[in-house]
């Protein structure tokens, strides 16, 4: 989905306020745990996580589950054990109704790719 918002305030009153909003908000927490430089704004609709450098990552509530673009999925987790039992494509991961955030890698996925986005390496597709 698509909102028409041009700030992360925005964005955050307009969703609804399910269990996406609940998802989505999980993964903000972790974003900011582990990288608190990165700015929150809006980017082709939904909200993005930048540094000096460019936007890293993108976050959005779509119908049926949250959307987390990190670019390249294989580039932070070749062998894919930190993603095991998600459902991803090849930079999406997405985050489902049932999906139990806790009980997965995704926060050490995210903390790894934070690591390699400061390291400077490349994790876009």
């Amino acid at each position: 989905m698509q909102y028409d918002v041009s700030t992360a305030q925005e964005y955050l009153a307009v969703i609804d306020k399910d269990w996406r909003f609940e998802k989505l908000n999980q993964v903000r927490d972790i974003l900011h745990e582990f990288g608190p430089e990165f700015v929150e704004g809006i980017n082709y609709k939904m909200l993005s996580y930048q540094d000096e450098r460019g936007i890293a990552f993108h976050l959005n509530a779509q119908k049926a589950y949250v959307g987390f673009y990190v670019g390249s999925i294989e580039k932070v987790d070749p062998s894919g054990a930190l993603l095991a039992g998600l459902d991803v494509g090849k930079g999406c991961i997405r985050l489902k109704k049932s999906t139990n955030i806790e009980q997965t890698g995704l926060s050490e996925f995210i903390q790894k790719a934070i690591q390699l986005w400061q390291q400077g390496k490349d994790i876009d597709c």
